[in-house]
Formats: structure tokens, sequence, C-alpha cells
């Protein structure tokens, strides 16, 4: 007796472990859920704590070593992005979110902490012609590529029309929708 391999799901899996009808991903969305519950819940008391209870001013003891490492990190993820572009590879989406979110974060510190000093006007020019700019174009170069491989997965899975757009596509859309099975522009989704 042989089974019939669906060429919708991944090698070493089954089409029921990703259906939106799984136990098991019912139990794994619920989980993420809570777990980013709980963080949301923590950070709103501590983020109130540290606006009373931080000094306004503090000399660091490492501050060359947080500042390079902060930009070592951005180089690198700047770099992995460049790397997987080069390579054409789908990593290119996480590593320009992590790209621009840093470029965004040092924004962000350069201005603030240059704030009331002579150096917030190159601070404030450097966010605005360069790193806010790059960021953007980072998440805009992302999101079409994630577009992009959205529409191939959903026409190689012989699903009909477009696909939805990001914000509305469920999680493991195309894993729980092989062709023969119901269609995810209904809204499947794992609750």
């Amino acid at each position: 007796m042989s089974e019939q391999k669906d060429p919708a799901v991944p090698a070493g899996t089954t089409a029921g472990a990703f259906s939106p009808d799984s136990a098991a991903l019912r139990r794994r969305y619920r989980r993420v859920l809570r777990q980013l519950g709980v963080c949301v819940l923590l950070l709103v008391p501590w983020t109130v704590y540290l606006a009373v209870s931080l000094p306004d001013r503090f000399e660091a003891r490492y501050w060359p070593m947080v500042w390079v490492g902060f930009d070592v990190m951005l180089l690198m993820s700047l770099a992995g992005a460049g790397v997987a572009v080069w390579l054409r590879r789908q990593v290119m989406v996480p590593l320009s979110y992590v790209a621009a979110t840093l470029l965004i974060c040092d924004a962000w510190f350069d201005v603030s902490l240059d704030w009331g000093r002579a150096d917030v006007w190159r601070s404030a020019a450097s966010a605005v012609l360069i790193e806010v700019p790059l960021a953007v174009l980072l998440i805009v170069r992302a999101r079409r590529v994630l577009k992009v491989s959205v529409r191939l997965a959903w026409q190689r899975l012989g699903l009909p029309g477009e696909p939805p757009p990001l914000y509305r596509m469920p999680l493991f859309a195309g894993l729980a929708s092989a062709p023969g099975k119901e269609s995810v522009s209904a809204g499947a989704e794992c609750t």
C-alpha cells in the first residue's frame, strides 16, 4: 500500500500537521499569543518604572564598546542582507527587516542623545537623509520580495485568484491549503 505524496507539502512533513484544524498548530498558536501577551504586559510597567526612575544624567563606562558593538550588529545585518540579495536567497527578507530596525534605532539614539547639543543637527540630518530612507528602502524591498514569493507559492499550489494582502495572509496558508482542500481566500485561520 503506497501513500501518494502531496507536492505542496515539504519533504518529511504531512499535510495534516500544518492544517488549520491541527491540534498541535492550535496549541502553538495559543502559546505564542500568550508569550507575546505576557511580554507586552510586563513591558508596560517596566517602561513606566524607567520613565520615573532613570537619572537625567548617566556616565557609561564602556560607551565606545556599546556604540561600536551596535554598529557592528548593524554592519553585519546590512552585509547579510546584501549577501542574501547577491545569492538570491529568501533570508534577505528577515535580514532586511533587522537592518531597517537597527537603522531606525540608530537614528533615534543619535538624535535623542544629542538633544540640546550643537551636534543634534548633524544627527538629525543623518537620520533624515540616510538612516530612515535606507530603512524604508530595505522594508519596501523586503516586502516586495515577500509579496512575489507569496504570489509564486499561491500559483504553484493551484489556488484560485490572487493571494490576499500580506496583513490578511494566515500563517502557514500554503501548507494548510494544498490543492483539493478548502481555499485560503475564504480566510481560513488558526484559532
